[in-house]
């Protein structure tokens, strides 16, 4: 069978975690990409839930202005503490 190659650029971290993660498994970095080609080929689909990420905290200036806004107004009086847990039980449902 006549053979390939896919280069894809990554963050060096997450090639460095995904290489210890495929060492840990018994697996090349090759063998994991070809393992996750053949699935999406066999399963026509990919093989996990794709959505968009859950926002969260982003430091970009406006967040920063928001959240000392914010942490005024807390010392204020003015606001309702919660949890991190609490926050996400009520994002669950």
């Amino acid at each position: 069978m006549a053979q390939a190659t896919v280069s894809a650029r990554i963050d060096s971290k997450d090639k460095e975690r995904f290489d210890e993660f495929c060492n840990n498994v018994g697996l090349s970095a090759s063998a994991a990409i070809n393992m996750f080609i053949k699935s999406v080929i066999n399963e026509h689909r990919i093989p996990f839930e794709v959505r968009e990420p859950i926002a969260r905290y982003n430091a970009k200036a406006n967040d920063i202005e928001a959240l000392k806004k914010g942490i005024e107004q807390l010392n204020a009086g003015k606001g309702i503490v919660k949890t991190l847990e609490e926050l996400e039980a009520m994002e669950n449902g």
